[in-house]
């Protein structure tokens, strides 16, 4: 078994060059820590293209043998544990990383967006990536299949919204969009209506439907930008008991897409009955 022991390693600085948005674009590929996240990423068949392993993971036990064997069917190095510091974004690594390839799509592909969903949710320049990877679960824990990100959003592949996604990155469709104001209007022309968050507005997230809507979340400072707000077919809020005007962008999120959740379920269950 060869292990690498020099930082300047050609492989680990290629893999440290993936912590820059820039170098991940360039390379069309990001990186995943942790056993939990690789073994997902195994599960739901996305293209690895290499693992790295700290040395004393495999002394310490922290890999089981099926794992080992699993992970073994990979393009796979090991590095000692000074080299693998170089390349962790966590404190408490666990010793494996992944290199895995962005299976993002552009939405002038024609097959990009599910048209058939209920509801697609849309965000707009939203810059914190831990909302982000949240929204991401989110959407994933409703079974949603698919988000339009604007393009000042922050990186959908960055490494903490990458933790944060707990293994969604792998199952959602990651549409990023030039001009979101124009995608918007061509799922219109597709029957979907635009809901926007808003304080100005009466209107509750509790009094529209969720049918064949795109939910559009806005920036956490600024709110939806006057454009997309200028197309949208409906305006709503969220009703607050307290003195607090807003919420955070991804509890926001949430609570209008498990208000989408308990109708459907209410639907399903009243079908059976």
């Amino acid at each position: 078994m060869q292990v690498i022991s020099s930082k300047d390693n050609d492989i680990i600085k290629n893999i440290k060059k993936l912590k820059e948005k820039k170098y991940r674009d360039l390379e069309n590929s990001y990186i995943v820590e942790g056993l939990k996240m690789i073994k997902e990423a195994i599960e739901e068949k996305a293209n690895i293209k290499q693992i790295v392993i700290c040395e004393e993971c495999i002394h310490d036990g922290e890999l089981d043998k099926d794992t080992l064997y699993e992970i073994a069917k990979y393009n796979l190095i090991y590095v000692t544990k000074k080299v693998f510091d170089q390349i962790t974004e966590v404190k408490t690594p666990q010793g494996i990383i992944a290199v895995i390839e962005k299976k993002e799509t552009n939405a002038s592909d024609i097959r990009a967006i599910d048209y058939s969903q209920d509801i697609i949710i849309a965000l707009d320049d939203l810059q914190d990536p831990g909302n982000l990877g949240t929204i991401l679960r989110t959407v994933d824990s409703a079974n949603l299949n698919q988000i339009i990100l604007s393009k000042n959003c922050a990186d959908p592949y960055n490494p903490k919204v990458v933790r944060s996604t707990m293994g969604a990155i792998f199952r959602v469709n990651i549409i990023q969009v030039e001009n979101l104001k124009e995608e918007l209007e061509n799922l219109k022309n597709n029957d979907f209506d635009i809901m926007v968050t808003s304080l100005d507005t009466q209107k509750s997230i509790y009094d529209v439907n969720y049918n064949k809507k795109v939910i559009v979340i806005g920036n956490e400072a600024n709110g939806v930008s006057k454009e997309v707000q200028d197309i949208a077919d409906e305006k709503v809020k969220i009703p607050m008991l307290g003195k607090t005007e807003s919420l955070n962008a991804s509890v926001a999120t949430g609570i209008i897409i498990y208000e989408y959740v308990r109708r459907r379920t209410n639907e399903i269950i009243n079908s059976k009955g």
